[in-house]
């Protein structure tokens, strides 16, 4: 019976060990409420899926905290663009805070003139 009491003691002494190290290379960020819930409301305003908007807005908090940018200031620039413009800025924002061997994008519709393609042979 006193084995079994040892290795319960055992483990719980190296609990904090194993905690520390488990959290070596993450660092805690921790950022208010109000503006979690800001960023991620502007962007589903604008038509952002739940996730997306999610997504967009701990990336914006990070780069304003890296920054010493007030992310509300930002979100009072952003609100100035119309859709597309802000697709794009969205989308330069994250192919920066992304890996360098992928990017974001998006493909548009080559438009063809009818007239002019007529008297070209494939």
């Amino acid at each position: 019976m006193s084995s079994v009491n040892t290795i319960q003691e055992t483990t719980d002494s190296q609990q904090f060990t194993r905690d520390l190290f488990d959290r070596f290379f993450t660092k805690t960020i921790s950022y208010p409420s109000n503006r979690v819930d800001a960023v991620v409301g502007f962007f589903e305003n604008r038509g952002f899926d739940k996730n997306a908007a999610i997504s967009v807005a701990s990336v914006l908090l990070e780069q304003s905290k890296i920054d010493n940018v007030n992310v509300l200031e930002l979100l009072d620039k952003l609100q100035k663009f119309d859709g597309v413009k802000l697709n794009s800025i969205v989308t330069a924002i994250l192919n920066n805070n992304r890996s360098k061997i992928s990017k974001l994008g998006y493909r548009s519709e080559q438009q063809q003139n009818v007239i002019e393609s007529r008297n070209i042979i494939y």
